[in-house]
């Protein structure tokens, strides 16, 4: 029996130190107040999206769900809007499997939003589930739809600088390798999954340095993070029915909550005095280091150029959104897309807006963006 009780004892003493050395996330900090600021969050119905939204309304923001599903984005920004008190989360619809209709929530945005002052790319995919597409589902959505969003809602970025563009990625970025003569190409079976999704995130921290580098000067910054082991429907999504009851309980114990997943992109978002760490990658609420494929600058040219080329803006041109560009993939909407998609729709009508602050008197940009040397 002493054996017995000694044995739990270590066990929970492990569990513990596990718990607050690797689960445990560290809490956010940060501007107190984003009153009269506009941010807009992907993927923001459920899971690490729809934490980060709620915090970033707890602290008065406008906050504009930017969601696939109209049904589960409505009941979101319901449910937020009773939870922070704060009556400006709305939705709109996007699917970024759809260029077409990233540029119709791009047009829709822009012609009823006075403001972007944080724009945060959280949705993401880690399989294709059942859709069969003729081109590379998971890059499309977990990057070149970011990446055209992006670029349609820069110009707003910019007239409200500082501003900041959020890109949530993985640790699975280690396991990544772009074949810049595959990029595209369909994905099939779970192990080209595997191989897809690694890709897709090591190309969300090459764009969050390309952006940096381009944007420098422009007081619009940009970070890539990584929101840690979380218990999401990203990680339970496409478990087998027969082994989901066995993994519920385990991911409860050793995963992160979504509250816990959202800390890195909120530090990101809001944390003061990070504007000279512009392009870098984020864990656990602090700068981390990657591995020389995810700092290699010439990759992520060639990764920027690329993308251009598959968001359907050519060769040195930043298309508008009223510009519709004939990409070799023309991003009509997919399987996946809701019917809403081509119209984004939007919860609530805009209100009269706040007399925004001067972002300016809180952070500043250092013109140099330094990185130290990588270890060799």
């Amino acid at each position: 029996m002493e054996a017995l009780l000694l044995g739990a004892g270590l066990l929970l003493g492990a569990y513990v130190l596990v718990y607050y050395n690797l689960v445990k996330a560290p809490p956010c900090g940060g501007i107190a107040s984003l009153r009269g600021r506009t941010a807009v969050v992907t993927g923001a119905n459920s899971g690490i999206g729809k934490m980060t939204a709620l915090e970033l309304a707890r602290r008065g923001a406008r906050v504009v769900l930017a969601c696939r599903s109209r049904e589960r984005g409505e009941a979101a920004a319901f449910d937020l809007r009773q939870e922070s008190g704060n009556n400006e989360v709305i939705f709109m619809a996007l699917d970024l499997a759809s260029l077409a209709s990233v540029r119709a929530f791009a047009t829709a945005f822009l012609s009823s939003e006075p403001r972007l002052d944080i724009l945060i790319h959280n949705a993401g995919i880690s399989s294709c589930g059942r859709t069969h597409e003729p081109f590379n589902l998971l890059l499309r959505v977990n990057h070149i739809g970011p990446f055209l969003l992006t670029h349609l809602l820069l110009p707003r970025l910019k007239t409200c600088a500082p501003s900041r563009v959020v890109v949530v990625s993985s640790a699975a970025h280690r396991r990544g390798h772009l074949d810049f003569t595959r990029l595209d190409r369909p994905v099939v079976g779970w192990q080209q999954e595997l191989r897809a999704y690694a890709d897709s995130k090591l190309a969300n921290v090459l764009f969050a340095r390309e952006l940096a580098t381009q944007l420098e000067g422009t007081g619009v910054t940009c970070y890539a993070a990584h929101p840690g082991p979380v218990n999401s429907e990203l990680f339970l999504r496409h478990v087998p029915g027969w082994l989901s009851p066995l993994l519920r309980p385990l991911a409860w114990l050793v995963l992160r909550t979504p509250r816990g997943g959202a800390q890195t992109p909120l530090y990101c978002a809001l944390q003061e005095g990070i504007e000279p760490l512009s392009g870098r990658y984020f864990a656990n609420c602090h700068v981390e280091e990657v591995p020389p494929a995810a700092r290699d600058d010439r990759a992520a040219h060639r990764l920027w150029e690329a993308s251009k080329r598959l968001a359907g803006l050519g060769p040195g041109q930043d298309a508008g959104p009223d510009e519709d560009p004939q990409p070799e993939d023309p991003g009509t909407p997919s399987s996946r897309s809701s019917p809403l998609s081509e119209e984004p729709t939007v919860s609530e009508p805009h209100p009269i807006p706040h007399n925004s602050p001067d972002l300016s008197k809180v952070t500043h940009r250092i013109q140099v963006k330094t990185e130290p040397e990588p270890i060799s």
